[in-house]
């Protein structure tokens, strides 16, 4: 896959909703699902495999720099928007990433209307979009974690060793 692929892979909000109607004419169970995606790590891979096996099409809501702030504060993201958008739309398994502004992805899952929506089981205490979802017919699907796998902790890791002096 060459840059210029992924990046045709990238969508707007408004173009993911033309391209959503297309989706629905055609019969295609459609999945979301949406996070920071700041460092790329195993659990990653295997959440969005997870994933794109509930359906036909992988719809990946990413935050965008400003949202991630506002979720994650100030020193975060740690990659730009365009680099996540770009590794994202390499991955086989995603089918389109679409780059939201908001705290929330409500706008984003109210152009997507998917049939799926799929959270980590660290979100069962609040998945937002639920209720469009499950209003529109679709149900909400919780994913298994890889233990120890996360950003924050990679984050973390990394200031222990700048710390320590063993990198600088």
């Amino acid at each position: 896959m060459t840059p210029r692929t992924c990046e045709a892979k990238i969508m707007t909000i408004d173009e993911m909703a033309v391209e959503r109607q297309r989706l629905r004419e055609a019969g295609k169970t459609v999945v979301f699902t949406n996070g920071c995606f700041d460092i790329i790590h195993a659990g990653h891979i295997d959440y969005l495999w997870f994933s794109r096996s509930l359906g036909d099409v992988l719809v990946v809501g990413i935050n965008s720099d400003a949202s991630v702030k506002l979720n994650k504060g100030p020193t975060r993201p740690i990659v730009p928007q365009e680099d996540r958008a770009i590794l994202l739309a390499a991955f086989e398994a995603i089918d389109y990433v679409v780059m939201f502004e908001e705290k929330e992805p409500l706008r984003l899952i109210e152009s997507v209307l998917p049939d799926i929506l799929v959270k980590g089981k660290d979100w069962s205490h609040y998945v937002s979009g639920r209720d469009i979802v499950e209003r529109n017919g679709g149900k909400i699907v919780l994913a298994d974690l890889v233990q120890g796998r996360s950003t924050t902790n990679i984050i973390g890791r990394v200031k222990e060793l700048v710390l320590s002096g063993h990198i600088q």
